[in-house]
């Protein structure tokens, strides 16, 4: 497999006993594990944004606790899934978690396989949501071919409506937007208003 499409671990935890303990627990699982003993050094030695996994981290840490740096990885646009570990969970710490997309809370002490079952989920969500991505991404490269009048028009059949009421909105005859709706369908590869809705639907969920 090619190295960028293997799932990287991320494990941030200032205990160092703790970290040894689960580089070797999660490597004996096999998995690839990239270890820091801050969320400094996360943010400083990760330079591999591309490739898929999660972010295993503790919750409290000296200097930059473990949900500052949740904030902060929001902020950059970085979607790695994380899960929690701490040893004092309280509720109000859980919340803001679970708000900034936490995918797991896992309170210490916890047996492996708990740990190593939310992992594997963590890690599904993210290569689900990568794929995702590139599928809306090649829907609005597609999309983005058509003309400025074509993607007009494209808009308002996805919408339902019929070609002479396109016309009377867009100020143009009814057989002109049968040709536009004909170019565009060609360019988009579909054969109906339902698959154009539904391409310019998922398209706008990603941000286009």
């Amino acid at each position: 497999m090619d190295k960028s499409l293997t799932p990287l671990l991320h494990v941030v935890d200032d205990d160092a006993a703790l970290r040894r303990a689960l580089i070797f627990l999660l490597e004996s699982s096999g998995w690839q594990v990239a270890a820091y003993d801050s969320a400094e050094a996360f943010l400083e030695g990760r330079r591999e944004p591309t490739r898929p996994g999660c972010l295993v981290l503790d919750i409290r840490m000296p200097l930059m606790s473990g949900l500052e740096l949740q904030r902060i990885l929001n902020d950059r646009g970085v979607c790695l899934p994380v899960i929690f570990l701490t040893g004092h969970a309280d509720v109000s710490m859980v919340v803001q978690a679970m708000k900034l997309g936490a995918c797991d809370f896992i309170e210490k002490p916890f047996k492996d396989q708990t740990l190593l079952d939310a992992i594997c989920q963590a890690v599904r969500r993210d290569l689900a949501q990568r794929d995702e991505n590139d599928a809306r991404r090649v829907l609005c490269e597609r999309i983005n071919k058509l003309s400025p009048r074509e993607l007009d028009v494209a808009r308002l059949v996805a919408e339902g409506l019929p070609n002479k009421i396109i016309g009377l909105r867009l100020d143009i005859s009814e057989r002109t937007v049968q040709v536009h709706r004909q170019h565009l369908m060609e360019k988009l590869d579909i054969h109906s208003a339902a698959e154009l809705a539904q391409m310019m639907l998922r398209a706008c969920q990603g941000g286009a």
